[in-house]
This record gives C-alpha cells, structure tokens and sequence, in this order.
C-alpha cells in the first residue's frame, strides 16, 4: 500500500488560540485535536508556545515572541528619530545661512 503524503493545514490566529483555550479550560488535548481535526502534535505545540509567551500568528507568518516585537518597535522608533535629526541638522544649516 502507498502512503499518501498528508497536506499541511493552514489556521488563523483566532482558531489556534480558540484551541488552546479548549485545552485550558480542561479538555484534554487529544480530545481537543480530535474535536478540531487537528494531529496532537500540532495543538501541543501551539499550546507549548503560548505557554511559552510565542505569540500564536496566522498562516504564512512565523511565530513572533514579545522580545521580537519590542526590537522591531525599537527599530522603528530609531528609524524616526534618526530621520527627525537629520531635518533638524539641515534646517539650522539653513536658518544659519540666513542670519549671514
């Protein structure tokens, strides 16, 4: 007999979260996969990073934890800054030469 290769499912963030609330509030989590049609493996890792303070993300995203995103907004904060510096340089070079 061949084995047919099993496709990956895609899930939003909303059904991985209502999931691993099932098994929070008590449903064991082989009850909760064979509820949702999920393999145990799979609900077991999301639980894992939501435990683990993984934020769960959509299809086609990878999973961001909250250090991550602390960086990206530091990043993007730096990015402004550096950007209203560098106005400020150019307008008291001008503001500089008028006064000439």
């Amino acid at each position: 007999m061949v084995k047919q290769k099993q496709l990956r499912g895609t899930y939003t963030r909303e059904f991985k979260e209502e999931a691993v609330r099932l098994v929070e509030s008590g449903l064991s989590m082989a009850e909760a996969a064979r509820k949702l049609g999920l393999a145990d493996q799979t609900l077991f890792n999301w639980v894992k990073n939501k435990r683990a303070g993984v934020e769960l993300v959509g299809a086609d995203s990878k999973p961001v934890n909250a250090q991550e995103m602390e960086i990206s907004r530091l990043k993007a904060e730096l990015a402004r800054v550096k950007m209203e510096r560098d106005i400020l340089e150019k307008a008291t070079a001008y503001f500089a030469k008028a006064r000439k």
